[in-house]
């Protein structure tokens, strides 16, 4: 929740001079200092609380006297900032006048020290510098308080202020979060999110709140927009998505502190997510994403995407190879990015009638060939997943699926230790007439004291593998797909007969396959094809 309190000017000179020794403390009468230091609490810090306690209706006097009222804009809260290359931030300081004239003098990043009662509460950040109404190379870190004081003597603060990574959350109903909401995963001390509503508060399940936004695009008709939202807040079961696992992934391996920035949107196409519509605001997709990052700052560490489900139809999806490029571009474009990390989630499975598998398998071919075509990003793979209901991933879906986009990151951002690749298909080859070698490119290997290696989970009758005519009918030519021997990143695929001509190969092929395939570190394979079986070579 967004700060706006008002504290003492003198608070630290306080603070600092109660902190230094003075001969006449030593007449503090014995019990009561023992009861305080018996609490683990340092005489001075016991002091100056109390003496602020007994001054503070004074300086809210003085407050009132001097005729000014003023509310702190920013920082707020809980705010994030965006770091750059060097690990550091501009953090702007705005005061808003209420009543009155209320000019900044100064500003200061202070940081909790800990929680040993000999030392002060805080200290400032060394380093830093105020100017020009900025808070200049504010370090990596946090929780941080900001301090604000004015000309007349009055001090503002906003609490929880972080320096860190910020990533956007956009999409359609799988990014929004459609998981029940039951063990969920916690809260971060250092994960933060900047509401639909335009707050800035500690991330927590669900953190898509359509209802909540200011722009209609999101939250519909605004006549009735408050009593949905008491409504929606009081009863609602499902919210659970892969923001939040991704996010406490990332801060607990390198400590960086995370802000996320939730934008999507069930049920949405790539015609309706179109940069073409940036000019309309909120009444666009991209342009409510696009003010939700302007509002964090408009720098962020990358974007997280989930989408495609509603493009699976005969026109949307021919067009979505291009729309797709095309969109990453935009992005990249209006935020001065061209390199931005794009990292996102291959559609995974769907129960019952109302899609078209060559169609929904087309938007699948169409993401997984992406990061040939397009740098900086990385598709992650959904098909292996369980569902809450005939479409949405499950809570504890989302979190391994959280855990996989953030292991991408660590690889590709931080170069660290637990930083995973992104599975694909490499090539496929012919051993003799009747054997098969699939082989994947980015398979996470592990290495065992004996010095054996593994990669994919080894083992016989791996599921999802097939061999089909143009039109999907099924050729059953497979009747083993083994990892027990051989490669660490290869599956032998065994064949009862010759491949006919015109056959493709397919993993996961139709719109609710049996594809679990994952490799040690739990980095599913995606669905693949149509993979034209009549040139391979052997």
């Amino acid at each position: 929740m967004t700060s706006r309190r008002f504290v003492a000017p003198t608070l630290r000179a306080v603070s600092a001079r109660l902190a230094r020794p003075h001969p006449r403390r030593a007449g503090l009468a014995p019990p009561l200092q023992a009861v305080i230091e018996a609490a683990g609490l340092a005489l001075p810090y016991v002091l100056s609380i109390a003496l602020l306690a007994l001054l503070a209706p004074a300086f809210a006097v003085a407050q009132q006297l001097g005729g000014v009222e003023a509310e702190l804009k920013e920082p707020t809260d809980q705010q994030v900032y965006q770091r750059d290359e060097r690990g550091r931030a501009p953090i702007p300081v705005r005061l808003e006048a209420k009543k009155g004239e209320a000019k900044i003098r100064d500003a200061h990043v202070l940081v909790k020290k800990g929680s040993d009662p000999n030392t002060p509460p805080s200290f400032e950040v060394e380093g830093v510098e105020f100017a020009d109404g900025v808070l200049k190379n504010v370090p990596t870190g946090g929780p941080y308080e900001v301090r604000v004081m004015t000309e007349g003597g009055q001090e503002y603060a906003a609490d929880d202020v972080f320096v860190g990574d910020l990533w956007v959350l956009a999409g359609q109903s799988n990014m929004e979060g459609y998981g029940d909401l039951t063990d969920v995963a916690p809260p971060h001390e250092k994960v933060m999110a900047l509401g639909m509503d335009g707050e800035w508060r500690r991330a927590e399940e669900p953190l898509h709140w359509l209802v909540d936004s200011p722009d209609p695009i999101h939250s519909g008709d605004p006549s009735d927009r408050e009593q949905r939202s008491k409504q929606q807040h009081k009863n609602r079961r499902k919210g659970a998505g892969l923001g939040l696992p991704f996010a406490t992934a990332m801060v607990e391996a390198t400590g960086v502190p995370v802000g996320l920035i939730p934008c999507a949107h069930g049920g949405t196409s790539m015609e309706q997510w179109s940069p073409s519509k940036k000019d309309e605001g909120g009444k666009s997709l991209y342009g409510s994403m696009i003010r939700q990052i302007k509002l964090a700052g408009g720098k962020v560490k990358g974007v997280l995407w989930y989408q495609g489900e509603s493009d699976a139809n005969e026109k949307a999806a021919k067009e979505y190879p291009k729309a797709f490029a095309d969109f990453i571009r935009a992005v990249r474009r209006d935020l001065d990015e061209p390199a931005l990390p794009f990292y996102y989630v291959q559609i995974g499975r769907v129960v019952g009638p109302m899609f078209d598998a060559k169609h929904w398998n087309a938007i699948q071919e169409a993401q997984r060939t992406l990061p040939d075509r397009v740098a900086n990003t990385a598709v992650v793979a959904a098909v292996d997943l369980e569902l809450d209901d005939l479409i949405h991933v499950g809570v504890q879906g989302h979190k391994r699926l959280g855990k996989r986009l953030a292991g991408v990151a660590l690889r590709e951002l931080f170069s660290h230790g637990d930083g995973r690749s992104a599975p694909n298909l490499d090539r496929v080859t012919r051993v003799g007439n009747h054997t098969l070698h699939v082989k994947f490119k980015g398979i996470n290997e592990s290495k065992q004291g004996d010095g054996t290696v593994f990669g994919l989970w080894r083992g016989d009758h791996h599921t999802g593998f097939s061999i089909r005519k143009a039109d999907g009918t099924l050729v059953p030519l497979v009747y083993e797909a083994t990892t027990a021997h051989g490669p660490p990143d290869t599956v032998t695929l065994k064949l009862n007969g010759d491949i006919p001509p015109g056959s493709f190969l397919w993993y996961g092929y139709g719109l609710d396959p049996a594809a679990v395939l994952t490799d040690q570190h739990d980095m599913a394979i995606p669905v693949f094809g149509p993979i034209a079986l009549d040139d391979i070579g052997s």
